[in-house]
């Protein structure tokens, strides 16, 4: 059997290629791509084809529902993320299985021996169930935030920024309410709508509706007004001032 992991965190990736050896040696995994673009010339050059993929959702450039619209894919696919934000049941209703961050040996081992028990009319009909996932809403409407020990659920449209240090990150609404957050910006910018929200500088990510006004500065860096006080000031970098002014006209 042989199984194509596509993640694009290198721990992740050895540490999922690890439960797969431990969980059985016979399994030999062909190899990991990074990104939609690695994966879909790697399924649609190569002849050593993998009998199930295990998926990232989020991938370095973009969704991994990207590759189904550059190439049909014939192969079960296991899914997994770091989002909790995704509906759950619906992957594991329409896929082989979905698999939650940080992945755990009993859950790889559910995934694999549900693979290995399926015919090939229920692989058959697993891959006519896919484009269900595929066509869904690839943005979460919500994200949850850890307070007390709850999880507290906040709609993505109520956030005016979400704001990093080097201890911390936070999530701060359009009426000033704010909450800690326990992912990184790098990580957060890949689960958002482009298209309402940017990746102004290394501190934040600002959502297009919250902005007021925006400012030129002396040094071609953008001053940004979301209306609301914020640690620090929001500056567009000058390397990005031409993308983000492009964006906000979109």
């Amino acid at each position: 059997m042989k199984v194509l992991i596509v993640e694009d965190e290198t721990v992740a990736y050895t540490n999922l290629k690890k439960i797969i050896s431990e969980i059985d040696s016979s399994i030999e995994v062909i190899g990991n791509t990074e990104s939609v673009k690695q994966t879909v010339k790697r399924l649609q050059n190569s002849t050593d084809l993998p009998d199930l993929i295990f998926m990232d959702i989020q991938l370095s450039d973009g969704s991994a529902f990207n590759i189904f619209n550059f190439i049909t894919i014939d192969i079960p696919v296991v899914f997994t993320t770091a989002y909790d934000e995704y509906a759950i049941e619906a992957f594991k209703v329409n896929s082989i299985d979905y698999l939650l961050k940080p992945i755990e040996v009993k859950e790889v081992k559910r995934a694999l021996d549900k693979y290995k028990r399926l015919s090939k009319q229920d692989i058959a009909r697993y891959l006519n169930l896919l484009p269900q996932l595929i066509n869904a809403d690839k943005y979460p409407e919500k994200i949850l935030v850890s307070i007390d020990n709850k999880l507290i659920p906040i709609a993505i449209k109520n956030i005016a920024c979400f704001y990093t240090t080097e201890e911390k990150t936070i999530v701060i609404l359009k009426d000033g309410t704010i909450y800690s957050y326990k992912r990184t910006l790098d990580n957060i910018i890949r689960s958002l709508n482009p298209q309402f929200f940017f990746r102004v500088n290394k501190q934040y990510i600002i959502s297009k509706d919250s902005i007021e006004n925006i400012t030129i500065w002396l040094d071609s860096r953008l001053l940004i007004n979301i209306g609301i006080e914020t640690p620090e000031r929001i500056f567009v970098s000058k390397n990005k001032a031409s993308e983000f002014k492009q964006w906000m006209t979109v």
